[in-house]
């Protein structure tokens, strides 16, 4: 009986009334209304964006991603009541109204914007399961970064370079998503080093430690870590460290490098002169 209903309903809407029962009456004073509501709510997006990232920068440092992550909510909850409130005043809503309308443009807009709505829809599952948040260093095909907004349409990625990258939500249907901190301030390192087959491990990995314990940038709390592979041609030992601050990243991992290629200059212990053939080799498989 249910169901007979819902699709007569759904025969009604396919049959849409006319316009004019469809529009309630435009005056002067609902346009004053319209504009007013689109006003407020671009200054309100404008103010929200300044407030978080403004408040992100003040609050300790454990709680700064979870300050701006919040922002994507207040932008989507901000145009959801701004567009509820112009279809009020634009719009009789009548259940044969809504079902006619909402279908029509779901047809409309699915053959005319179909990427569009495609990134949208996966802008909104995000929102929920969170493959990548406002302030986490991703990997989205070749683009690596911190993500620095998140819009209705896609993210903003800050590369290493200092760009700024336009990356379409839809692309979490296809693309792989690497993701080095989740939602925390923190995001591992790893710095690579090569030594000959004879070097004294247990002199570089007790340099390696030092190095990373006596950086001001390391994040204590977190395991530090050195282990090693064998290569063809070399020894490779990696660093696996964390810094207090993800967006210290890079500076972190050259602090490292310069200061473990010091205490190895001193005590004599130097790279190894690879051909250029073996070179290739090595570059091929790491």
């Amino acid at each position: 009986m249910l169901l007979e209903y819902f699709l007569v309903q759904i025969n009604n809407a396919n049959s849409l009334e006319d316009a004019s029962e469809l529009l309630s009456e435009i005056t002067t004073s609902k346009v004053i209304q319209a504009v007013i509501i689109i006003a407020v709510a671009y200054l309100g997006m404008f103010a929200i964006d300044k407030l978080i990232h403004w408040l992100a920068e003040e609050v300790p440092l454990r709680f700064r991603l979870t300050v701006k992550q919040s922002l994507p909510f207040l932008r989507a909850f901000l145009l959801g009541l701004a567009s509820i409130l112009l279809i009020q005043l634009f719009l009789k809503l009548s259940s044969n109204n809504v079902l006619a309308l909402t279908g029509t443009i779901a047809v409309a807009l699915g053959f005319a914007f179909k990427d569009y709505i495609s990134s949208v829809i996966a802008g909104i599952i995000g929102l929920f399961e969170r493959p990548y948040q406002l302030g986490d260093r991703v990997k989205i095909g070749d683009e690596y970064g911190e993500i620095v907004d998140y819009g209705l349409r896609g993210i903003r990625l800050q590369t290493p370079d200092d760009n700024i990258v336009s990356i379409p939500h839809n692309k979490i249907w296809t693309e792989a998503i690497s993701n080095s901190n989740k939602g925390d301030v923190e995001a591992q390192v790893v710095a690579d080093f090569y030594f000959e087959h004879t070097v004294d491990v247990e002199i570089v990995m007790k340099i390696l430690y030092r190095v990373a314990y006596t950086s001001k940038y390391t994040q204590l709390m977190l395991p530090i870590l050195v282990i090693m592979d064998e290569k063809p041609w070399v020894t490779n030992f990696k660093l696996k460290c964390y810094p207090i601050d993800a967006r210290d990243e890079f500076i972190y991992k050259t602090d490292l490098i310069k200061r473990a290629k010091q205490v190895f200059a001193k005590e004599g212990i130097s790279y190894p002169m690879l051909s250029p053939q073996s070179y290739e080799t090595e570059k091929a498989e790491s």
